[in-house]
C-alpha cells in the first residue's frame, strides 16, 4: 500500500453508473503529497531490483587495435529519488513524475563501478472499477530516460578499458531504459491486492452491513479528487432498497485536511430503514436504566400520580416500558443541527413478584428531537459518536420516560460505531466533524502503518 492507495479515490476511465452517492470522499493536495511520499518508498525498492546484463565483446581502440572486454556480476550500491511529483490533471486523472534519480552499482570484485544519473520517469495511472465495485489500477503510459551511465574501471588494465568506456555506457543506458517502465508498472500493479481490502461491503453488526461501492465517475480538478460511493445500509443477506433515494450534495472547498468524507442524510436514513425492518429499534426500559438523580422512578406509585387507577390496582410494583418505533425514524441535517423525527409506542407493564407482567397502558407518540454531537471517536476508520439530546414537544412529565429512551437508544447504537470507507490499516488522525446542510462532513488526516516500514501522518 503506497502512493496508489489514494488512487482508489479517482479514475481515468469513467464509470457508467449514474446513481447519486450517499457518501463522498475527497482527496486534497495535502493528501496527494502524503501519498507521493509513501509511493517513493515502494518505487525505490523496485528500482533496486534492476538487472544490468553481463556485457562482453570486442572494440577497436586507436592506436592499440581490437580489445576484448567482459563485464559481469554488477550489484546495486544505492538508488536515489530526490525529485518526484504527483499532479492531478483536471478531468483526466493522475500523473506521476520522477526526476534526477540515480543508481549506483558495483561488481563483486570491485574492478569497476557504474553510476547512472539524470534518470526520469513519467507515467499516467488509471483506476477502474472491478466486478465487485472495488478499484483496480493499471498504467496507461510510461516513459523513462537515462541521462547518463558512466562506468569507471579500477586497477590493472583499467587505463585501457577507460579508453572505450563510452561505447559500454551507451549499451548500459539502453539496457536500463528498457527495464525501468516495467518495474514502475509492476509497482503500480502490486497495489491491486491492497485495493481488494477496501471495505466495499462492511459488516456493522448482526443486523446491518453498509455498501461502499463506487457509483459515479470521479471528479478531478487541479486541487482535489472526489469519489462517489453508494453509502447505503442493508439488512444482512438481504438487499432491500428503501422507498427513497440519495439526493445530490456538494462538498465544501475545504483543503486543510488530507481527506474529507461526506456522509449524507440518505446514509443515515437507510440505516434507520434497515434497523426498523430488523425489529432492532425497540428496547425494554427498566428502573435501573433511569438516571439515579431523576425524581421519577419506574414504579406504579410514580405513574399513579398521572393515572390513579394504576396505583390502586397495582400498588407498590416496579414497572418496565417496551418502547419501539412504528416506522423508520427520519433524519435531517442542517448546519450544526441534526433533527430526528420518530414515531413509536410505549407499552407499560407492571412486574409482579413472580415476574409475570400485567399490561398497564399504551402511548402512541410522535416526537422531534435534536442531536448535539459532543464527542466523536475514530479508531481504525470506525465512527463512534456520543450525543446529547435536546427535546421538543414535552407536554407532561410522563413523556420524559419515552424521550429518555429515545436518547438511550441513540447513544447505544451510535456508540457501537460503524465502519467508514477504508483501505487496509488506514487510521484517521486530527479528525473533525461538522454538520452541514444535508450531510455530515468528516475532515481528517490519514496514517498508513506497516508500509515498507514507513509511517507518516
Amino acid at each position: 500500500m503506497f502512493l496508489c492507495c489514494w488512487l482508489v479515490l479517482g479514475a481515468l476511465i469513467p464509470l457508467t453508473l449514474s446513481t447519486d452517492p450517499g457518501v463522498k470522499v475527497k482527496l486534497t493536495a495535502k493528501g496527494l503529497e502524503y501519498g507521493r511520499q509513501l509511493g517513493m518508498v515502494s518505487i525505490q525498492e523496485k528500482l533496486k531490483t534492476i538487472q544490468v546484463p553481463d556485457f562482453s565483446g570486442n572494440q577497436r581502440v586507436t592506436p592499440i587495435g581490437k580489445v576484448k572486454y567482459s563485464l559481469t556480476n554488477l550489484k546495486i550500491v544505492d538508488v536515489g529519488l530526490p525529485t518526484s511529483s504527483v499532479a492531478l490533471v483536471p478531468g483526466t486523472g493522475v500523473r506521476l513524475s520522477i526526476g534526477k534519480a540515480f543508481i549506483q552499482r558495483r561488481n563483486n570484485s570491485g574492478s569497476f563501478d557504474l553510476s547512472v544519473s539524470d534518470l526520469t520517469v513519467g507515467t499516467s495511472i488509471a483506476v477502474e472499477s472491478d466486478e465487485t465495485g472495488r478499484p483496480a489500477v493499471n498504467t496507461v503510459d510510461c516513459a523513462a530516460t537515462v541521462g547518463s551511465a558512466n562506468i569507471k574501471f579500477h586497477g590493472g588494465a583499467s587505463w585501457l578499458y577507460n579508453l572505450f568506456r563510452k561505447f559500454i555506457d551507451k549499451a548500459i543506458r539502453r539496457a536500463l531504459e528498457r527495464q525501468i517502465c516495467p518495474l514502475v508498472t509492476n509497482a503500480i500493479s502490486d497495489l491491486n491486492p491492497q485495493l481488494k481490502t477496501l471495505n466495499v461491503l462492511a459488516k456493522v453488526d448482526k443486523h446491518a452491513e453498509i455498501e461502499y461501492s463506487m457509483v459515479s465517475s470521479p471528479a478531478v480538478t487541479a486541487s482535489s479528487l472526489e469519489l462517489g460511493l453508494k453509502g447505503e445500509f442493508y439488512n444482512i443477506g438481504k438487499k432491500q432498497e428503501p422507498p427513497f433515494s440519495a439526493a445530490a450534495f456538494n462538498l465544501p472547498p475545504q483543503a486543510d485536511s488530507m481527506l474529507y468524507i461526506g456522509l449524507s442524510a440518505f446514509t443515515a436514513n437507510s440505516a434507520a430503514f434497515v434497523y426498523s425492518a430488523a425489529g432492532a429499534l425497540s428496547l425494554y426500559v427498566t428502573d435501573d436504566m433511569v438516571p439515579p438523580a431523576s425524581p421519577f422512578r419506574l414504579n406504579t406509585n410514580t405513574f399513579g400520580v398521572f393515572i390513579p387507577q394504576i396505583a390502586q390496582r397495582f400498588l407498590g410494583l416496579t414497572m418496565k416500558l417496551l418502547v419501539k418505533t412504528v416506522k423508520p425514524p427520519v433524519v435531517t441535517f442542517e448546519p450544526n443541527n441534526t433533527m430526528v423525527k420518530a414515531s413509536g409506542t410505549v407499552t407499560a407493564y407492571a412486574i409482579h413478584p413472580n415476574s409475570t407482567l400485567s399490561p398497564l397502558f399504551v402511548l402512541n407518540l410522535v416526537d422531534f428531537f435534536r442531536l448535539l454531537f459532543v464527542h466523536c471517536n475514530y479508531t481504525q476508520a470506525v465512527l463512534r459518536i456520543r450525543i446529547s439530546c435536546f427535546y421538543y414537544f414535552v407536554s407532561v412529565n410522563l413523556f420524559n420516560y419515552y424521550l429518555f429512551m429515545l436518547k438511550f437508544c441513540s447513544v447505544v447504537q451510535l456508540a457501537k460505531g460503524y465502519p467508514l470507507p477504508a483501505i487496509g490499516k488506514m487510521q484517521l488522525v486530527n479528525t473533525q466533524l461538522q454538520v452541514l446542510k444535508d450531510y455530515m462532513l468528516i475532515g481528517t488526516d490519514v496514517q498508513f502503518n506497516s508500509i515498507h516500514g514507513a509511517s507518516r501522518g
